[in-house]
C-alpha cells in the first residue's frame, strides 16, 4: 500500500518544491508521492446539478473603459448542501513494507506542531514486514448502486477499504479496480439509492472560473474550500495527465474528492499540491473528469484499462524553435524521437516535425496533444497537421496500445547536432561502424563544441542527426542550414539514450 503517513524527505525547512500527494496514507498528514485523481461518470436523472448564486460585491471596482464586466462571488450553500450527501470519506488498512514513519519535521514553537501530532494517528514502529497501516483520503458516488470514484493511490495494496457516507453509515467497499497511470481507481459498496454527483464537461471549464472541493483534509470530514481555475491542460513531468490547476485549498485528504463547477457538475478529481511542507500553498490539480470518466467505463466494463499511444517524445516550442522552423508563432509540440515501429513511425511523422492541430483543435504545448490522446483509445484515428519544411502537412495516424512494448534499439551512444564553425563545432561524419553501433542512418559527431553551442548545452561526443528538422551528414550540409537562418538553428542530438532538441541563437 502506498505510504502517505510519513513525509520523509520534505520537512517545512526544505527550499526544493516537491510534489506532494494530496492524500493521508498510514494516517498521518502528507506524503511524497503525486496523486493523480480522475472522475467518475454520469449520474441519474433524478441529480439535476444544482448551481451556484452569486451575490454582488460590496465594493466594485470601476470598469476598464472599454470592458465594463460586473464581478460577483458565487454562494456555493446550494452545492454544498445537494451534492455534499454523494462525497463520501475513504479509510484503509493494509501492509507496507516501509520501515519508518514520521511527521512532517516542524519546530515544536510551530503552530503546525501541536495540530499535525494530533491528527496523525498512533502506529506501530519497526522494520517488520507486513506492518499494518492506515490512510484516508475521500471520494464520490457516481452511481446510485454504489459506484465510487476515488485515487488509486489510496487503495494501492489494501486489505480493507470503508466507505463513510455523510450520514454515518459505513460500508465495506470492493475496489473494482484501479489505473496507476491516471490515479484513477474504481470501488463498490452494496447499497442502493444512494445521493450520485452530476457529471460536467471539462471543455467547457474556463480560466478564471469559481470552483469548490469537498473532501476530508487532514481527516477533516466534509470540508468545502474554493478558488478558482488557474489554468487548463497543464502538464506535469511525466505525467501523461493535462491536469486542471486551481488556487483552491487543498491538503492531504482531499485525494479522490470532486472539484465542482458553479453549475454544481463535477468537472475534476482533486490530486496534487505544489508544496515545501506538504501542505497547501496556493497550486492545486485536479484530473479532468473526461479522463476519469473513460477510465472508470473501462474499469467496469473490463476491470483494467488500456491506454492509447501515439509513440512521439514532444516538447514545448518556444520562441528560439519557432524561429529555427520560422513558425509566426511558438506554437505547437514539437517531435524530438519517434518510437520505433510505433503509431507515429506508421504514419509518417519524423522528428523535427511540430504538430500543430489534432482534429482540428490547436496545439499550443505538448500537454495539449498528451490530453487529447490520455482520452483516446487504442485503435482511435486522429488527424494531424504538421509543420515540415516551412509548409502545413496533413498526417493520419491510429494510435497504438501504451501496454504494447515499443521495439528496443541496437545501439550503445547517441548524440546531438551542430552546425559548424558559425555555431562553435567542430564537427566530422560519422563511419560506417558508428552509425552501426548509434542505429542511425547517417550524422556528425560532435568532436568539440564552443561558443553558442556549448552555452546552449552541446556537448563533446554528441551525435548531430538533424539541423532546423533537415537530416544532415555533411559539415557542407550543416553549414548550408545555419546560413540560411538568422536567429536561431535547432539542432536534433542523440545524447546516451535520447533524442532531444536544442535551440542554438546565432544571432
Amino acid at each position: 500500500m502506498h505510504n502517505e503517513g510519513a513525509v520523509t524527505a520534505i520537512t517545512a525547512k526544505r527550499l526544493t518544491l516537491a510534489l506532494i500527494v494530496a492524500g493521508v496514507i498510514g494516517g498521518a498528514v502528507g506524503a511524497i508521492a503525486v496523486e493523480h485523481n480522475n472522475a467518475t461518470a454520469a449520474a441519474a436523472a433524478a441529480t439535476a446539478p444544482v448551481a451556484a448564486t452569486t451575490a454582488p460585491v460590496a465594493a466594485t471596482p470601476a470598469p476598464v473603459a472599454g470592458n465594463p464586466v460586473g464581478v460577483a462571488l458565487p454562494d456555493f450553500t446550494q452545492i454544498v448542501s445537494h451534492n455534499g450527501p454523494a462525497v463520501v470519506n475513504v479509510r484503509v488498512v493494509g501492509t507496507t513494507k516501509v520501515s519508518q514513519r514520521q511527521m512532517p519535521q516542524f519546530d515544536e514553537d510551530d503552530p503546525f506542531f501541536e495540530f499535525f501530532r494530533r491528527f496523525q494517528p498512533q502506529q506501530p514502529r519497526g522494520g517488520g514486514r507486513g506492518e499494518l497501516v492506515y490512510g484516508a483520503g475521500s471520494g464520490f458516488i457516481v452511481s446510485p448502486d454504489g459506484v465510487i470514484l476515488t485515487n488509486a493511490h489510496v487503495v494501492r495494496d489494501a486489505d480493507e477499504v470503508t466507505v463513510k457516507l455523510q450520514d454515518r453509515r459505513e460500508f465495506r467497499a470492493k475496489v473494482l479496480g484501479s489505473d496507476p497511470k491516471t490515479d484513477v481507481a474504481v470501488l463498490k459498496i452494496d447499497a442502493k439509492n444512494l445521493p450520485v454527483v452530476p457529471i460536467g464537461n471539462t471543455r467547457n471549464l474556463q480560466v478564471g472560473e469559481w470552483v469548490l472541493a469537498i473532501g476530508s483534509p487532514f481527516g477533516l470530514e466534509s470540508s468545502v474550500t474554493a478558488g478558482v481555475v488557474s489554468a487548463k491542460g497543464r502538464s506535469l513531468p511525466n505525467d501523461p495527465v493535462p491536469f486542471i490547476q486551481t488556487d483552491v485549498a487543498v491538503n492531504p485528504g482531499n485525494s479522490g474528492g470532486p472539484l465542482f463547477n458553479t453549475r454544481g457538475e463535477v468537472v475534476g478529481i482533486n490530486s496534487q499540491i505544489y508544496s515545501q511542507t506538504g501542505g497547501y500553498q496556493g497550486l492545486s490539480f485536479a484530473i479532468p473528469i473526461d479522463v476519469a470518466v473513460r477510465i472508470k467505463d473501462q474499469i467496469v466494463a473490463t476491470g483494467k484499462v488500456k491506454h492509447a499511444k501515439l509513440g512521439v517524445q514532444m516538447r514545448d516550442v518556444n520562441q528560439d524553435f519557432a524561429d529555427s522552423f520560422k513558425l509566426e508563432s511558438p506554437d505547437g509540440a514539437l517531435v524530438e524521437n519517434v518510437e520505433r515501429g510505433g503509431a507515429a513511425e506508421k504514419a509518417g511523422i519524423k522528428s523535427g516535425d511540430v504538430i500543430r492541430k489534432v482534429n482540428g483543435q490547436p496545439i499550443i504545448g505538448a500537454g495539449d496533444l498528451s490530453g487529447i490522446v490520455s482520452v483516446s483509445k487504442p485503435g482511435d484515428r486522429i488527424g494531424l497537421d504538421v509543420w515540415r519544411d516551412g509548409k502545413i502537412v496533413h498526417v493520419d495516424a491510429t494510435l497504438g496500445s501504451a501496454n504494447d512494448k515499443p521495439e528496443r534499439l541496437d545501439r550503445d551512444t547517441l548524440a546531438r547536432n551542430d552546425g559548424g564553425a558559425k555555431l562553435g563545432l567542430a564537427l566530422r561524419p560519422l563511419d560506417p561502424m558508428e552509425r552501426r553501433q548509434a542505429g542511425v542512418p547517417a550524422g556528425l559527431v560532435i568532436e568539440d563544441a564552443g561558443g553558442a553551442a556549448e552555452a546552449a548545452g552541446v556537448q563533446p561526443g554528441d551525435l548531430l542527426l538533424a539541423v532546423n528538422g533537415k537530416p544532415v551528414s555533411s559539415v557542407a550540409q550543416v553549414r548550408e542550414v545555419v546560413g540560411k537562418s538568422s536567429k536561431s538553428v535547432a539542432l536534433l542530438i542523440q545524447r546516451g539514450d535520447e533524442k532531444i532538441f536544442i535551440p542554438v541563437r546565432i544571432g
